[in-house]
């Protein structure tokens, strides 16, 4: 992937709409049964509006620009800040921007927002372009 420049940038959507079911099958897969996650009443109960993502899940979703922009296999670093919850209907936007080359490497800046264009995930990555 030569044609990758500094200032290169791509968007997607991750999500349509996040659902109840999407959590717990998240929950199965990953092995985080914290019921904030998956129970509604419990969730209430503990100050929330109702249960709400895991931010792993949003981490993989968010993941999906590299690895679909790069192949899965020139992921070389990946990391996040998780900046807000994401709730049951959200729909998820992810934007990538090459902010630095280093021969081979790309540095990407990484963002995901809400409907609302509240930033729910912040982070960088670095792929191998050979």
């Amino acid at each position: 992937m030569t044609d990758i420049e500094v200032g290169a940038r791509r968007h997607m959507v991750v999500i349509e709409a996040v659902t109840p079911t999407h959590l717990v099958k998240y929950a199965g897969a990953s092995g985080d049964f914290n019921p904030l996650h998956h129970d509604n009443e419990f969730a209430q109960l503990h100050g929330y509006p109702g249960l709400f993502g895991h931010g792993m899940f949003t981490m993989g979703l968010t993941a999906r620009i590299v690895t679909d922009w790069f192949g899965p296999a020139a992921m070389r670093s990946y990391g996040v800040r998780f900046t807000r919850q994401v709730w049951p209907g959200d729909r998820l936007e992810t934007t990538a921007e090459v902010v630095a080359m280093d021969g081979d490497i790309a540095r990407l800046s990484i963002e995901t927002r809400n409907q609302r264009d509240e930033v729910v995930i912040a982070g960088d990555a670095e792929v191998a372009l050979a």
